[in-house]
C-alpha cells in the first residue's frame, strides 16, 4: 500500500479525521477522587502538556456552587473562578495556543447565572452542561444562557445506561434545537457494551441529524471497556471524545488519554510529553488516591449502578473483602 493510501483512510485501521478533537478532563474528573485539591503545579503540568501534545480542549474543573461546595472543603478547581485559573494559565488565549480551555457546569449543583460571566472576560471558552434526565429544562435553559454569553456548549447527559428509551429520546428532542455544538454519550457507571454504544450512537445522531451537532463520547472504566468503547464511538463517527492523562477519575477512572492518542493517527498528536507527565506528576498523585478498574469497580459497572458503594467500601475498614461487598451489593439490589 503506498503513503498516499495510508494518508487517504482507505485503510480500515487508519483513524486520522482532521475533524476529530480530543478533551482532556484529567482535573475534572479526576478531581472528584480528591474534592478537587490539585496544586496550581500539578494543573500547570496538565496544562503544559496538553500544549505540547496538541491537544484540542481542556476541561479545568467544575464551575459550581461554593454555596454547595465550600472553599473550604473543596479544592478551587471545583468552581474555576477567574482569577484561580489566571494564576495557573496567565491570560491564555485559544487562538495563540491551539487549546481551548473548557469548566463543566452541573445542572442542580451550579450557580450558572451568575458564575458564568461572559466569554469575552473569561479564559474559558467551552461550557460543558452535565445533567441527568429529569433536569434537562434546566440544562437546555443552562446551554442558552452559557452560548449567550459567547462560549462554545457541550451537552452531556449523564447515566445514560440507567434511563429509558423513552427518557433517552425525550431529552434528544430537548437538546436538538439548543446551541449546543455536541451531544455526548456519557456511561457514568461504566455499564456499557459495544453493542450499547452502537444503538446508542445511532440514536444520538438521528435525533441530531440536520443541527450540525457532533456526536460525544466520555466513557468511564469500570469493565475495562472505557478504551475500547471510547475507539468503537469514533469508528461510528464520533468526532469529540474525551480522556484523561493514566486514566485518572473517580472510581475505576477513564479512557487513558495515552491509549487513544497512541491510536489516533493525526500527526498533530505528539505522545512523548504525555509520556513525560505520568513519569513526573502520576506517581504523587498515588501516593494519596486510587483509582482504577478494581473488582468492586467491575462489580458495579456489571450490575449498572453508581461506584459510589464501591468508593465507599474502598475507604472502608475492609477494603479488600471483595466477597463480602458482592454479596452486599447484590442483596441491596
Amino acid at each position: 500500500m503506498s503513503d498516499n493510501e495510508s494518508a487517504s483512510g482507505k485503510a480500515p485501521w487508519i483513524t486520522y479525521r482532521p475533524e476529530l478533537k480530543v478533551l482532556d478532563c484529567t482535573v475534572r474528573d479526576g478531581g472528584l477522587i480528591n474534592d478537587h485539591q490539585f496544586t496550581d503545579e500539578f494543573v500547570r503540568a496538565v496544562y503544559d502538556t496538553c500544549l505540547a501534545a496538541g491537544i484540542d480542549s481542556m476541561e479545568i474543573g467544575y464551575k459550581n456552587s461554593e454555596r454547595l461546595f465550600p472553599r473550604d472543603q473543596f479544592g478551587a478547581w471545583r468552581h474555576c473562578r477567574e482569577e484561580d485559573m489566571r494564576r495557573v494559565v496567565g491570560d491564555h488565549d485559544a487562538e495563540r495556543t491551539g487549546l481551548k480551555l473548557v469548566a463543566m457546569a452541573d445542572a442542580g449543583k451550579s450557580d450558572w447565572q451568575t458564575t458564568i460571566i461572559p466569554a469575552a472576560d473569561s479564559v474559558l471558552g467551552m461550557i460543558r452542561v452535565a445533567f441527568y434526565a429529569h433536569q434537562v429544562s434546566e440544562a437546555v435553559d443552562m446551554i442558552q444562557h452559557a452560548s449567550e454569553q459567547g462560549y462554545e456548549t457541550m451537552a452531556n447527559l449523564m447515566a445514560v445506561s440507567n434511563i429509558t428509551e423513552s427518557e433517552i429520546d425525550t431529552v434528544l428532542e430537548a437538546i436538538a434545537p439548543t446551541p449546543a455544538s455536541t451531544m455526548v454519550i456519557v456511561d457514568s457507571f461504566g455499564h456499557l457494551y459495544r453493542e450499547q454504544i452502537d444503538g446508542l450512537y445511532r440514536k444520538y445522531s438521528e435525533a441530531m441529524a440536520g443541527t450540525g451537532k457532533e456526536i460525544g463520547m466520555h466513557a468511564h472504566n469500570n469493565m475495562q471497556l472505557a478504551f475500547a468503547n471510547t475507539l468503537e464511538a469514533i469508528i461510528l463517527g464520533a468526532n469529540r471524545v474525551d480522556a484523561t492523562m493514566a486514566g485518572l477519575g473517580r472510581g475505576a477512572g477513564n479512557c487513558p488519554m495515552e491509549l487513544l492518542l497512541g491510536f489516533l493517527r493525526n500527526p498533530k498528536f505528539k505522545l512523548r510529553p504525555i509520556v513525560r507527565l505520568l513519569q513526573e506528576q502520576l506517581p504523587e498523585i498515588r501516593k494519596t488516591v486510587e483509582w482504577g478498574p478494581l473488582l468492586p469497580y467491575n462489580i458495579t459497572g456489571q450490575l449498572n449502578l453508581h461506584p459510589r458503594a464501591a468508593i465507599g467500601w474502598r475507604s472502608g475498614e475492609t477494603p479488600d473483602d471483595f466477597v463480602a461487598f458482592y454479596d452486599r451489593i447484590v442483596n441491596e439490589k
